[in-house]
């Protein structure tokens, strides 16, 4: 597909995003090799950990089931990894040379990675309704009802966004596939484990307590299982302002957005450079 902007359009912004957007989402239908490998490890964790854990972890919690403690570090999960191989798509780019023909078209460079970014969360949203629907149907009680779920997949892609930038980062850095899959997954589980997605933090090492305030999935994790639970889960941060689950999502989507533009202006910048290095 051309990338190639239509003068009719003026090469305007929102065009830009737009073909970038189909680009990336025809790719996407047309490989759902993709889909169905980021969907593997979240589901596979989602049943041993509720099958496995469920009874010992459930007795250790108040009222709640593991069932539904877990879903909202599973969805969280699901974001993570399908944003991690949005890099990967960026890396076959790069070796088949779309990626220079991209960067010597009149395309406007905030527009090529918000639009691949958009194409990456219509993804996101059918993988975390999926894990949602599977949630369900383990046992996991949505206690704010359909509502609840739209919020859960929206947190869900406002997580994501940090990663995806992180990954396209790495793509254009090492311009190699390997290496953005290995930086990628280096980061994954190690930033699960530390953080208050498969157990509460009370019960964890004081370090990993620690390392959990600092950890975006904590924030991802944490509001969404304040509106999986419907009342105040925040683990790290002590707010009473806002009353019940916004004392979670309030502070929760400060965090998100700040890493959100952050890491975003990092990919772009990541991106401009590129361009003007390979179009010289």
């Amino acid at each position: 597909m051309s990338v190639q902007t239509d003068d009719r359009y003026g090469g305007s912004f929102a065009r830009d995003v737009w073909t970038t957007f189909v680009r990336w989402t025809i790719k996407s239908v047309r490989n759902p090799f993709v889909l169905v490998v980021s969907l593997v490890q979240p589901i596979i964790f989602l049943v041993l950990f509720t099958q496995v854990f469920g009874g010992v972890a459930t007795s250790a919690l108040e009222g709640v089931t593991y069932e539904t403690y877990l879903v909202p570090a599973i969805v969280i999960q699901v974001a993570l990894v399908a944003a991690a191989t949005s890099g990967i798509g960026l890396v076959n780019d790069i070796e088949n040379g779309m990626f220079e023909k991209t960067l010597v078209s009149p395309m406007n460079r905030v527009a090529v990675f918000v639009g691949k970014t958009l194409a990456e969360v219509v993804r996101i949203i059918a993988q975390v309704t999926i894990v949602l629907s599977l949630g369900v149907v383990l046992g996991a009680e949505i206690a704010t009802g359909l509502t609840g779920a739209v919020a859960i997949a929206g947190i869900c892609v406002l997580f994501s966004v940090w990663f995806t930038a992180f990954s396209n980062v790495l793509a254009v850095v090492t311009r190699d596939e390997e290496s953005t899959i290995i930086g990628a997954n280096l980061l994954q589980l190690p930033l699960l484990f530390v953080s208050s997605a498969f157990l509460p933090l009370a019960a964890l090492p004081t370090w990993i307590q620690t390392v959990a305030t600092f950890n975006p999935i904590t924030y991802g994790v944490d509001a969404t299982r304040a509106v999986m639970l419907g009342e105040d889960t925040m683990t790290v941060i002590d707010v009473t302002r806002f009353g019940g689950m916004w004392d979670t999502l309030v502070p929760a989507i400060v965090v998100l957005v700040g890493l959100a533009l952050a890491f975003g202006s990092v990919a772009i910048y990541a991106i401009s450079r590129a361009a003007s290095a390979d179009v010289q």
